[in-house]
């Protein structure tokens, strides 16, 4: 009988398992499909502070600190490299975008630049077309391979005694009295006094017979992965208005995504993962726009195609909450897209949560009673990956 039972695998999940395990919490990691299957392992993987709301900047702030040395913490690999987040603005209104930008999160403490033309934005990244009129550096920022690190997470807590079991969904979280007892699977209830809910798209399901949501919506982004080619682009790339995001990985090889599109709702399984499609027009669309900003990219010959989920809420801020509705339950979701890089602290978070404790960083902004009475607009779109 577990302590805990975590349900999800991405990075997530993967982290509070490794948390609750370093402390000799006997935890069992359950999961529908297996390590970095959905969002962690579609993600394009940034390891950003910049862009991020004033509420996960502190998270942010304090997970970047970590990268550096996490691969070694997991004695595994993370392929984290830190050589910046450079988002580019390529009209007058997106200048207007990134000076605000640069303003807000300056005053904030973050090491943020602004380029104001595009010999500083060549300077920085010499790849970038000389056709940008501005833009914003973050040196501070990088991006991982995020399977990778993922598997690394899962294999850390493994060894610290965490039990696997992948290919079984969670099928109910069993109540009774207002407190967990268990998680029912097809292969009958695994009796846990607490929970970590950190299934991603499918955890609504899971809360909605316990009288609970978290509000979302699922656009789709679509994502293009090349065959290696020469190192030409150094720091992660975005836009102002955030329609479409590239880099290179440590093997040279172009991970590009789109912007936010509409979901058909079409979701398949291929050798027991999930798989989603994205139109001709949509990979075209894609290869356009990186293409006019990383003139480089139209070279590369395209050797993977996916799409991605967003698990989106309405602020665009994730829940990191332990309802007092049903005691034992915490609950992760909701990362809309930026999830990847701060799954360190959230996994320090959740598990401190599941341990009854007051996490050390701020979790106020986080709590699911926020969307109450929710009558703001939604989150404008921001840098996903």
């Amino acid at each position: 009988m577990p302590d805990v039972i975590v349900i999800g695998a991405g990075i997530s999940g993967a982290a509070t398992a490794l948390e609750l395990a370093a402390e000799g919490v006997e935890v069992l990691l359950l999961d529908r499909y297996g390590p970095a299957a959905m969002a962690s392992g579609w993600t394009l993987a940034g390891v950003r502070q910049s862009g991020r709301h004033p509420a996960e900047l502190p998270l942010a702030r304090a997970v970047v600190a970590q990268w550096a040395t996490l691969a070694d913490r997991l004695d595994g690999p993370t392929h984290y490299i830190r050589q910046g987040n450079l988002r580019l603005a390529r009209t007058a209104e997106e200048v207007a975008v990134i000076r605000r930008l640069v303003a807000e999160q300056s005053a904030a403490g973050l090491d943020l630049r602004f380029l104001p033309d595009a010999a500083s934005v060549c300077a920085v990244a010499p790849a970038v077309a000389e056709t940008v009129l501005a833009g914003s550096f973050c040196p501070t920022d990088g991006h991982a391979d995020p399977v990778a690190t993922v598997e690394s997470f899962v294999r850390a807590a493994e060894r610290l005694g965490a039990v696997l079991r992948f290919g079984e969904a969670a099928e109910a979280i069993e109540v009774a009295d207002g407190r967990v007892i268990g998680v029912r699977t097809a292969s009958g209830v695994i009796p846990a006094g607490r929970v970590v809910l950190a299934a991603g798209l499918f955890g609504n399901a899971l809360l909605a017979p316990l009288g609970l949501s978290v509000p979302i919506e699922v656009p789709m982004v679509t994502a293009l992965r090349s065959e290696p080619a020469p190192p030409q682009l150094a720091p992660v790339i975005g836009v102002a208005n955030a329609d479409c995001a590239g880099r290179q990985e440590a093997d040279g090889r172009w991970r590009v995504t789109s912007g936010r599109e509409t979901w058909p709702g079409a979701l398949a399984e291929e050798d027991g993962r999930p798989v989603m499609r994205p139109s001709a027009a949509s990979i075209a669309e894609t290869v356009i726009r990186f293409g006019a900003v990383v003139p480089a990219f139209r070279a590369a010959r395209i050797e993977r195609v996916w799409a991605g989920l967003i698990d989106l809420t309405p602020d665009g801020l994730p829940v990191l909450d332990a309802p007092d509705a049903v005691r034992g339950l915490v609950i992760g979701m909701g990362f809309s897209g930026h999830g990847f890089c701060l799954g360190p602290v959230t996994g320090r978070i959740l598990a401190d949560l599941a341990q009854g404790r007051t996490p050390a960083l701020p979790i106020v902004p986080f709590r699911l009673d926020r969307f109450a009475g929710w009558n703001a607009p939604r989150a404008v779109p921001t840098l996903h990956g």
